[in-house]
């Protein structure tokens, strides 16, 4: 399984450093290029943006499938966050795949997007990672732990982080926690907050990472082998943090976007997710 799973990786690369060249093209100038095809009622192409790993590997298998179907799926990779919104709301793309429904929420409140879900895919459960000691039993004083620092997935973590006895938060803190919200914390643990792309670009300098599931893949994490710790498939996690396909409000009923979701909900695509991805992302049922 882990050399299928390098496999994949190493696929994911081929298919970002293909389309690296045409990345932040798109996100500048589909503007004049996507116009005539993106939030088309009738268009046959559905343009989409993704995270590479493993967003836009799973699209790669619903391609051949939706083009069965009459479509043609129009991948692009990009590397953060931010920008996936702002094409979909901007309608120079269709549709988004990298998201759960709290982030969503969140980009939409504070960037005054009208961004919907439209489809819940898959579940990618939130883990603890070794960075310089590969265990929980030998965390010390004054450990530093790098968690993402973006409003959903900082909650996420620092629930994550209280459930395995490392903080105590507020009671009510919730889905909205922040490092201000810690009551206890017994090892005086440093919490480094960093974007969540960098998150695993530090595991030689702190002791340990808490890691969205896409970004453990691409450092070469499984769930099942690596994580020291991370969220139950039957968690109320599983139903909050469902990776959706997100489009802009009115679209959502859009039938080349319905006929994408229900190729990505098929018996074919979550067969592929999970034998790829050894317990890293699993097909939401729901």
């Amino acid at each position: 399984m882990k050399k299928r799973l390098l496999s994949a990786l190493l696929a994911g690369s081929v298919v970002l450093a293909a389309l690296t060249g045409c990345t932040k093209a798109n996100a500048d100038t589909a503007g004049s290029a996507a116009g005539s095809s993106a939030s088309a009622g009738d268009s046959k192409t559905i343009k989409i943006a993704a995270s590479a790993t493993p967003h836009a590997e799973i699209l790669e298998q619903a391609k051949p499938i939706l083009a069965d179907e009459g479509y043609t799926l129009d991948i692009t990779v990009f590397d953060d966050y931010v920008q996936p919104n702002e094409v979909v709301e901007s309608g120079e793309f269709d549709a988004n795949y990298m998201q759960h429904v709290p982030y969503l929420e969140s980009f939409n409140k504070e960037k005054g997007t009208h961004l919907v879900d439209a489809g819940d895919i898959h579940y990618e459960p939130f883990g603890i990672y070794p960075g310089t000691k590969s265990s929980l039993d030998d965390i010390a004083d004054g450990d530093t732990i790098a968690i993402p620092n973006d409003t959903t997935n900082e909650a996420r973590a620092l629930l994550l982080l209280q459930d395995n006895g490392i903080i105590t938060l507020k009671e009510d803190a919730g889905l909205e926690a922040t490092v201000k919200d810690i009551t206890e914390n017994p090892h005086n643990v440093q919490l480094e907050e960093l974007e969540a792309a960098q998150v695993s670009r530090v595991t030689k300098e702190v002791a340990y990472v808490v890691l969205n599931g896409n970004y453990a893949l691409e450092a070469g994490y499984t769930v099942d082998k690596d994580a020291l710790a991370y969220e139950k498939s039957d968690s109320e996690a599983a139903k909050t943090y469902v990776n959706i396909i997100a489009v802009k409000e009115g679209n959502e009923d859009n039938k080349a976007i319905q006929a994408l979701v229900k190729v990505l909900k098929s018996d074919e695509i979550k067969q592929y997710i999970e034998d790829t991805y050894e317990g890293a992302v699993i097909p939401f049922e729901g």
